[in-house]
């Protein structure tokens, strides 16, 4: 029996597959399901050490991405596409998995495609608000279709679509507080202030935020992760900003946050300041109050939507791109940390929110395929 999984390179789509493959694993030992393989066809493999860990093949294929605006770059990965076509189609005729699960993202497109025309049962999930164009044309044929926003449910039909919430990852499910100042290098009775600007950073967030570290840290420490492309910029940057200033110690740049870092920070950070992603999942498993900064020209205007869906929960605070300033990020900041009650409704909004099985949920229907299959 085998299962391919598909979906763009990027964290938000990778990490989701890893933590459905590793509940997968689970019911395939639990069940005695026997020479299960599973892989991952997209045109980059994001973190070869955690597909090995978790014992999955990856495919390399082409995948052109299809821009909302003009560019001649669109007739250029038309033909890429068209070549991951054919090649998905050898790689998954010689394959035949009997099931394929589509994260989305561009990348996934010359899989699925590939998986319609050769008759494979396909499972997709959605982890925006607002699906994108690979998963709304895969939905058409889809054998199920798990979301992880209510509103994103009115996209699909509605007789296959259930929502799941976004699959989380175990290492970093749980935060860790015991120990974890002392790793990090953090002081005890002061207020910690957690930066997440996705897996690349965000460089509007990296500018307000090391313009307010003078200030900032004056009351608080901070564990700002800027994207590793970022570090060495940022590194001088904060050391010229932050001068001969007494509490230069309290701000902890990181290019990338693993495992163990990124549940030590969650477990302790008083505030979680973040883009829309996916993180956002993450954040609200931790029960963290936020303030998110989604980003104004992502596709469909998603990461708008993902954080008005999440405030509206009661989880964050929203700050549009357009108004984010310096002083803007301190003033809510400071209004935040000053108001306990309303830290607490937002924890118990982030609670209400979060979704812990969703990636139980999507590998048991994974599984009742490869049942399905067996048993013919």
């Amino acid at each position: 029996m085998k299962v391919v999984f598909t979906g763009g390179g990027t964290a938000g789509h990778f990490y989701p597959i890893i933590a459905i493959v590793q509940r997968l694993n689970e019911l395939i030992d639990h069940e005695k399901l026997i020479d299960v393989q599973i892989f991952y066809m997209s045109d980059s493999p994001y973190d070869e050490r955690l597909l090995f860990e978790n014992g999955v093949t990856f495919k390399r294929l082409n995948a052109g991405k299809m821009r909302r605006y003009f560019s001649f770059k669109n007739v250029v990965d038309l033909f890429k596409t068209g070549v991951g076509i054919i090649k998905a189609l050898s790689t998954l005729y010689v394959l035949y998995p009997d099931i394929i699960v589509g994260k989305g993202g561009y990348a996934s497109f010359p899989t699925l495609f590939a998986a319609k025309l050769l008759r494979i049962p396909v499972i997709i999930h959605e982890s925006d608000s607002v699906p994108g164009r690979a998963n709304l044309i895969a939905s058409k044929f889809a054998h199920r279709i798990a979301v992880s926003y209510p509103e994103a449910a009115q996209f699909f039909p509605k007789e296959k679509t259930a929502l799941t919430g976004n699959p989380i990852r175990r290492e970093i499910a749980i935060p860790m507080r015991e120990g974890a100042r002392e790793m990090l290098g953090l002081t005890e009775d002061i207020p910690i202030i957690l930066i997440l600007g996705g897996s690349q950073g965000a460089a509007i967030i990296n500018d307000a935020i090391a313009q307010a570290a003078p200030l900032l840290t004056e009351q608080f420490q901070i564990i700002h992760q800027v994207g590793e492309k970022n570090l060495e910029a940022m590194q001088n940057m904060t050391e010229v900003i932050m001068g001969k200033s007494p509490y230069k110690d309290r701000y902890k740049i990181y290019g990338y946050l693993n495992e163990v870092t990124l549940k030590s920070a969650a477990g302790l950070a008083d505030i979680i300041v973040s883009r829309a992603g996916s993180t956002i999942f993450e954040i609200a498993v931790w029960g963290v109050p936020s303030i998110i900064i989604p980003i104004t020209d992502s596709n469909g205007d998603h990461q708008r939507k993902n954080a008005y869906a999440y405030a509206r929960a009661g989880g964050c605070i929203v700050i549009e791109e357009a108004n984010l300033t310096t002083n803007l990020i301190l003033s809510e900041i400071n209004r935040l940390m000053a108001d306990t009650t309303l830290r607490e409704k937002m924890k118990q909004g982030a609670q209400s929110f979060a979704r812990t099985d969703a990636a139980e949920k999507i590998a048991q229907e994974i599984i009742l395929v490869l049942k399905d299959h067996a048993d013919k």
